[in-house]
């Protein structure tokens, strides 16, 4: 009897790990060779060399890199070191990261356009249809596009030097927040517009961002590893960003009375101040996600909506939230959440096309899609451990231009100059409809 129940013990155990075998392959794109999908292997190599020198020069820790083609992972890589202090412990293709910003489109301008496509938020709405108690002094004049765009008024943050904690607090500084600029007269990013965004979500929903992104995008896609607040049980798979200490100083709050807390790493725990003071989930910040996991989102984007007959979004809701809308005279343009060719766009490399998009994250993270050359780049870091002091701007770029620069398909050739006529046509019409200067290429 003993060993009829250790045979189904061990038969159930090897059917546990082949589940979830079976689970892990599908949550994961496919893999392939360079060569395979029109990459060339020794020109993606050179990122090894670049990744180093910025490792060298202590601007990140280390990062995982992931380089996608025609729906298939070419190229996944972990670089350097997850944590340095209090002990080093090597990157790993997995880890997890805090991706700031990056929740903007990940998360709260992909909820709303579910919204949309539901019939439940227009894009032209005052924001004010959603949240009453936003009146007075131009405030009925932000639509939730002018959001999306950063575009609203709202100033780039909450003065952080103000004593609040929690959601409800949040929504009350939201309500009493001044507009810097009349609505649609200026582009500023706004983490202020993307929190009243998340609001909206909550409100129109019934249920707070984080619960509608899971249920509605991440457990969809099978992104099984991100969330905001993640469990403990990641915490080992988690990349720190600062000590308590260090965030602590952004909000201008002294240390020297926090006692132990204060010399406690945020590991787990979301680095941007205003959205730890909201618990966790806000509509700016708060995600955390894996390379993998961001990896079928992007595929999602590029397939139009939909990935492994899973849809998430319609095809005209990845055209509408891609489409350029000038947002200065310069002739910087966005998307609706996504950034398109700002001076947020250093990420976009010096190869892709005009007609490509992606978003960055202030703790050293960033995506970037091309669907001329059907492929996006995935490029996550901690280069905020562990003093704050790391700085990859000019490295997501080179990264960008080695994995684009990597392409070998002659015929890419006139996709990518076809996408880029399509671009400034898009923004010609966008120009003419504002009755503003005609672009110059």
């Amino acid at each position: 009897m003993k060993m009829t129940h250790d045979l189904r013990f061990r038969g159930s155990v090897l059917l546990g790990i082949s589940l979830c075998l079976s689970l892990n392959a599908f949550a994961q794109l496919p893999r392939a060779n360079p060569e395979a999908v029109s990459l060339s292997t020794s020109g993606l190599e050179q990122m090894d060399q670049v990744i180093a020198e910025s490792i060298g020069k202590r601007q990140l820790p280390g990062a995982v890199v992931l380089v996608a083609r025609k729906g298939r992972v070419a190229w996944r890589k972990a670089y350097g070191s997850r944590t340095i202090e209090p002990v080093r412990e090597p990157m790993t293709p997995d880890t997890i990261f805090d991706v700031a910003s990056l929740t903007k489109v990940v998360a709260t301008a992909t909820s709303i356009m579910i919204l949309v496509e539901r019939g439940k938020v227009r894009l032209s709405d005052p924001i004010s249809n959603y949240i009453p108690e936003l009146k007075g002094e131009g405030r009925e004049k932000i639509t939730i596009e002018l959001l999306l765009t950063h575009r609203s008024g709202y100033a780039p943050d909450f003065d952080l030097k103000e004593r609040w904690t929690g959601h409800d607090e949040a929504v009350k500084r939201l309500i009493k927040e001044p507009l810097r600029n009349p609505p649609g007269a200026r582009f500023v990013y706004s983490d202020i517009g993307y929190i009243a965004l998340g609001e909206v979500v909550r409100r129109v929903s019934g249920g707070t961002l984080d619960k509608f992104a899971r249920l509605n995008i991440f457990v969809p896609l099978g992104m099984r590893h991100t969330s905001f607040r993640p469990s403990r049980a990641l915490k080992k798979r988690i990349a720190p960003t600062e000590k308590r200490r260090g965030q602590m100083s952004y909000l201008g709050d002294s240390a020297e009375n926090a006692g132990v807390e204060a010399e406690e790493w945020l590991r787990g725990e979301v680095h941007d101040p205003t959205s730890y003071r909201m618990n966790g989930v806000a509509g700016h910040a708060g995600l955390f996600s894996s390379a993998d996991d961001l990896a079928l989102y992007c595929q999602m984007i590029l397939s139009g909506g939909q990935y492994r007959g899973v849809r998430i979004l319609s095809p005209l809701s990845v055209a509408e939230m891609t489409r350029p809308r000038l947002v200065t005279e310069a002739g910087w343009t966005r998307g609706l959440g996504w950034d398109i060719s700002t001076s947020f766009s250093a990420n976009r490399g010096d190869l892709f096309p005009l007609g490509s998009f992606g978003h960055t994250g202030f703790t050293g993270t960033s995506i970037w899609i091309d669907p001329a050359t059907r492929m996006f780049v995935v490029f996550l870091s901690n280069r905020v451990h562990p003093d704050g002091k790391g700085d990859v701007a000019s490295l997501r770029g080179k990264v960008a231009s080695i994995a684009s620069g990597a392409v070998t398909d002659l015929a890419v050739t006139a996709k990518a100059v076809l996408e880029q006529s399509q671009y400034y046509e898009a923004l010609n019409r966008e120009q003419r409809r504002r009755k503003g200067f005609r672009f110059k290429r």
